[in-house]
């Protein structure tokens, strides 16, 4: 079974359709309710419903999901019935095939009911409509890619005690989305120079967007967020909440970080947990969703006059 563990919940929806051809003469049977087993159309609501919430107890690759609606329609064509589903769920995983095997269990219910008056039928085709709700719907694309650094805030690291496994991380997981990491550096935990390098990297270079790994935590050299809150002139704060969110549905120590997130101008700087773990499931939280906000910020930040269209572009 694919592991959708690293995955963020969001609406889903899917829409499918089934198509049933009939002779003419069913039609009118169907019309006159003359059929021996009844009406067939509150019968394959049922069976549709009931079809897309048991949909991974029949597909074997499919993961359980709570299903929040189901809707089975059915209406007469030129050529036979057509059956129309719809599913909804908040889930990790898309509903397409909650949908599809709505329409298609739909389909041949009405198939098993035609079926004493019609030796024709056909189940012509089962198909995705649509779908909606996965990570490629809050993509956005830029070209050129936005400009970035990591920053990696460790005393041992810098020291050459440990090697930077979260930095390496983030970097690793940047690869899926349209980031280009311009800088990737090792800091101290010192406070001055944490402060130093991210104006450089905002009001001299200009980058999209600064990550940081480490110094969020509860120790005494612990100062990411002490060095980076001062210099932003916008926080939001409901960055870092979604990552906590997210990262306490995994380990109980999400709550712990003191991350903030905020605009220097128009550079976006974020301030991720020190640990591999925490700077994985924070970044895979966060993005692509967190992107968007250059979207609807692309007008409203400037730098010396200069048009955040320029910043873009990477002139400084």
């Amino acid at each position: 079974m694919y592991d959708t563990s690293d995955k963020f919940d969001t609406l889903r929806t899917a829409r499918a359709q089934a198509l049933v051809r009939v002779s003419k003469p069913t039609f009118d049977l169907v019309s006159s309710g003359r059929l021996p087993k009844g009406d067939p159309l509150p019968v394959l609501r049922v069976a549709g419903v009931m079809a897309a919430k048991r949909t991974a107890d029949l597909i074997p690759y499919c993961h359980p999901i709570s299903v929040d609606h189901v809707k089975v329609e059915m209406e007469r064509t030129d050529r036979g019935y057509l059956i129309t589903t719809e599913v909804k769920a908040i889930a990790k995983t898309g509903v397409e095939m909650e949908a599809l095997t709505a329409a298609g269990v739909a389909a041949l219910t009405l198939y098993d009911m035609l079926k004493p008056v019609d030796d024709a039928i056909v189940i012509e085709s089962v198909r995705l409509l649509e779908k909606t709700g996965g990570k490629s719907d809050f993509s956005d694309r830029f070209d050129p890619a936005l400009r970035a650094a990591v920053l990696v805030l460790s005393d041992s690291v810098h020291a050459g005690k440990k090697e930077d496994r979260a930095g390496k991380v983030i970097l690793e997981e940047l690869k899926a989305h349209p980031v280009k990491v311009e800088h990737y550096e090792i800091l101290p935990d010192e406070p001055a120079q944490i402060a130093d390098r991210l104006r450089r990297y905002a009001d001299e270079e200009k980058l999209d967007m600064v990550l940081t790994t480490g110094g969020t935590g509860t120790g005494s050299r612990d100062q990411a967020v002490e060095a980076a809150r001062p210099l932003l002139d916008r926080e939001l704060p409901g960055v870092m909440e979604a990552a906590r969110a997210h990262g306490q549905r995994r380990t109980p120590y999400a709550m712990l970080s003191r991350g903030v997130a905020g605009f220097r101008h128009g550079t976006l700087i974020v301030t991720l947990p020190g640990s591999t773990r925490g700077a994985r499931e924070s970044v895979q939280g966060l993005f692509p969703a967190l992107l968007h906000v250059f979207r609807v910020s692309k007008a409203s930040f400037q730098h010396d006059g200069s048009a955040r269209k320029t910043r873009r572009k990477g002139k400084s």
